[in-house]
């Protein structure tokens, strides 16, 4: 049995994203909850994912540029999966070993340079060990980390396809 065209199976994992990221903001819009940095940077990825399964989409490539499409979807599933690896870390650590909560990130995108953000944002803070909401007895992090893995192995399915 044939899979679906490389085409539609992109649209698909576009809505995929689509729902990933109207969950996360029915999180923090309405059940109230503040992304922390590390939040942020995996609905970076998400978003990322998303635009290039759309770009698939509409370009419809052939062989190679769907190869091209599958390892950046996958470069951003990867990004995102270590990110949430991070925090899932984070939330195992002990909270007197934790690093200390981060300014904003307004503040830090005006008093420092954009390398020290990035390195600063990816260690991760106190922030991001809280667990403020679970789903089956996961946290947010280990749901994103399962989005991730599913977005890395459809990139890997794209890629690795014959027709």
């Amino acid at each position: 049995m044939p899979l679906a065209s490389p085409r539609s199976l992109f649209f698909l994992a576009f809505l995929a994203s689509v729902a990933l990221m109207g969950a996360a903001l029915y999180l923090e819009h309405v059940v109230g909850l503040e992304p922390c940095p590390l939040c942020v940077v995996q609905r970076i990825c998400v978003i990322g994912f998303g635009l290039v399964c759309l770009l698939a989409t509409l370009h419809a490539p052939g062989a190679l540029g769907r190869g091209v499409y599958a390892v950046l979807a996958l470069l951003f599933a990867g990004a995102g999966g270590a990110t949430a690896g991070r925090q899932i870390w984070l939330q195992g650590v002990p909270a007197d070993e934790l690093p200390a909560c981060l300014p904003s990130l307004d503040y830090m995108m005006e008093a420092l340079p954009f390398q020290d953000i990035v390195r600063l944002v990816l260690h991760g803070s106190a922030d991001c060990a809280e667990v403020n909401w679970t789903l089956f007895g996961m946290s947010i992090p280990e749901w994103s980390l399962l989005g991730f893995v599913a977005m890395g192995l459809f990139a890997l399915l794209q890629l690795l396809r014959r027709v």
